[in-house]
């Protein structure tokens, strides 16, 4: 009798667990060695940890990721090429603290520029290519702003392009993490981001990554690193492992040492705790729709999926998906047009849904349109 006490309590024990919300192992602040911080897996944009993430602070040279962005976009735009010779201003010259000692006139690739702004974070190459991309440090500086907002970067402001302590020149770790992930998809980045060590000027300027968890971390893929007075060490760490990829920002770490062990306990825990599934789209999503009052009677249907999902590990079996689809969907239908949604769940929480759209357009019946079908079919009677 009490076998059976104990067994229907263990029943209804694992009955409650299967609908509670999925969550993974917590990380406590006090293992994150940094006033600020966040954890994002960049594919989702899902934040997995956070630390005062919307905490105006100084970054440093993490500014340049957004400078990079800028960049990138003007070359996969075809603006400006690699190949592109930039001719460093006085200004660009003017630049301290790390830099590549450029001279005023001193002409180098837009390859070349890229490799000292990533790799050796030059302060003097991003001002260069800001001006070449732009026309001006203003201008560009105006652009970063303009595209910050657009990407939802509520607790920036950007003042240079560089990261040199200014006044009113701030971001949070989270809007830290927006950029990070934006320029995470222009990947010849990584060709950048991943090297431990290049030479310029015909060899004559070694360049060595300011990123040491290139040569400590697995997975790591970049991205970008920052020390000044005001903002200490910071860091923007991005790596993949089985397909998921993880961005780790730590702000106003007290030395490059924790800076790098607040970044790896980051990442530590996300790929602990999490992985990416692609979806297991049902049968019955896809398939033809009633149309009333139209030209055709069905209309045939695609589900719009963009091919991963983020769970906790271990989970990925244990998705249910739903679909609903809009019982009378009358003409006219529109080519894309919104006919249901797949619901995908884990427990009681919804991790992604998904559009079911119309593959085709399907006219409404009228009068003449009635009579031309009509018309039509006597025809080939005939």
């Amino acid at each position: 009798m009490k076998f059976k006490k104990l067994s229907a309590c263990f029943l209804v024990i694992s009955m409650l667990v299967s609908v509670l919300p999925v969550k993974a192992a917590a990380l406590s602040d006090t293992e994150v060695k940094a006033p600020s911080a966040v954890l994002m897996e960049s594919q989702t944009g899902k934040v997995l940890y956070e630390k005062n993430s919307h905490e105006k602070r100084p970054c440093a040279s993490i500014t340049k990721v957004m400078t990079l962005v800028l960049v990138m976009e003007a070359i996969d735009s075809g603006k400006i090429k690699l190949t592109d010779t930039v001719s460093t201003s006085e200004h660009a010259a003017s630049m301290g603290g790390s830099d590549i000692w450029l001279k005023p006139g001193e002409i180098m690739t837009v390859d070349d520029m890229l490799k000292a702004t990533v790799i050796a974070s030059a302060n003097d190459a991003a001002v260069a290519l800001a001006e070449y991309v732009s026309g001006s440090e203003d201008e560009f500086l105006q652009q970063m702003n303009q595209k910050a907002k657009a990407l939802g970067m509520k607790d920036t402001v950007f003042k240079n392009c560089n990261g040199l302590d200014e006044d009113g020149h701030v971001t949070s770790a989270y809007d830290v993490a927006l950029m990070s992930r934006e320029l995470m998809k222009h990947t010849k980045i990584f060709d950048y981001s991943k090297t431990w060590m290049e030479n310029i000027r015909d060899g004559k300027t070694q360049l060595v990554n300011t990123n040491k968890l290139l040569k400590t971390y697995k997975g790591i893929t970049g991205l970008k690193t920052g020390t000044t007075g005001k903002a200490g060490s910071c860091i923007t760490a991005t790596a993949e492992r089985d397909h998921v990829k993880l961005i780790a920002v730590v702000l106003g770490a007290a030395n490059t040492k924790e800076r790098f062990s607040a970044a790896a306990v980051l990442l530590d825990n996300g790929f602990a705790n999490w992985s990416v599934t692609i979806p297991a789209i049902p049968q019955d999503a896809i398939k033809p729709v009633p149309v009333l009052n139209g030209m055709n009677e069905m209309v045939e249907t695609t589900a719009e999926t963009d091919g991963s999902i983020l769970v906790p590990k271990g989970k990925a079996n244990e998705i249910q998906y739903s679909v609903s689809i809009h019982p009378n969907i009358a003409a006219p239908v529109k080519k894309g047009q919104i006919v249901g949604k797949i619901t995908c769940k884990l427990g009681n929480e919804v991790v992604k849904e998904y559009n079911i759209c119309t593959k085709n357009a399907v006219a409404q019946i009228t009068f003449a349109s009635a009579f031309r079908l009509l018309a039509r079919y006597l025809l080939k009677m005939l």
